[in-house]
């Protein structure tokens, strides 16, 4: 079971993501039990995380970027990054050492397509409240599950599955939808959003998951660090 640890960078900032909310984002720091840093090279050498997931939340609102600071992390941890590419040529400005992730919120199945087996990538479903989130009408049409089964037809390193109404709420998994979704899908799955303590983490394992994304679980104490290093 991996632990990703996410940093949701606003303004160079990491801050605490709450169900997808971004107006009502908070500096991480103001939330944390674990570091009074919001600044993501200072909690990356207080916290030593293993593995890295960066959303860059200023380019996927289209008003401006963090890619400098993205790069700086890279050298320093394994990382993975949405930065909300809608074409090939947005992932140019990425180091070759970041896998990029590919959200259904900006990303078409085109473009995933076109890139599968030229370069390393995951695929991110992106959902709220199980309806699929995406501006392309050959995914938003479709059921998570559907999505699932055209991804299969991809080269993949990995697909997350992130339920945004989850995310920073601590609620716990919905372990039916997780149970049919590691049926259907033929990549190793990870899981954003909801996901509260250790005991989650174990069952995840158990469903056949082969990893999570944590961050607020991290903050208030309930997964100890041990987990993301």
């Amino acid at each position: 079971m991996q632990c990703i640890f996410v940093f949701d960078i606003l303004n160079g900032a990491v801050v605490h993501a709450l169900r997808g909310e971004r107006s009502r984002y908070k500096p991480v720091a103001s939330f944390s039990q674990v570091t009074d840093s919001s600044d993501p090279l200072q909690i990356l050498d207080e916290l030593r995380p293993a593995r890295v997931y960066v959303a860059d939340l200023d380019r996927i609102m289209g008003r401006g970027d963090n890619l400098s600071l993205i790069s700086e992390i890279s050298i320093r941890t394994r990382t993975i990054a949405d930065i909300g590419a809608s074409k090939l040529s947005d992932l140019a400005s990425l180091p070759s050492s970041v896998i990029p992730v590919l959200g259904t919120e900006t990303a078409s199945l085109s473009l995933m397509e076109e890139l599968s087996g030229q370069r390393r990538m995951i695929a991110s479903l992106d959902m709220a409240n199980h309806r699929v989130l995406s501006r392309d009408e050959a995914l938003a049409d479709c059921s998570p599950f559907e999505v699932l089964e055209e991804l299969n037809h991809l080269d993949l390193e990995e697909i997350i599955i992130l339920e945004l109404n989850r995310v920073g709420t601590s609620a716990g998994l919905d372990e039916a939808f997780l149970k049919k979704a590691a049926g259907i899908s033929s990549h190793p799955l990870i899981l954003g959003g909801g996901v509260k303590d250790e005991g989650d983490l174990l069952t995840l394992e158990e469903i056949g998951f082969a990893g999570a994304l944590v961050a607020t679980a991290v903050h208030n104490g309930k997964i100890p660090l041990k987990w993301i290093h």
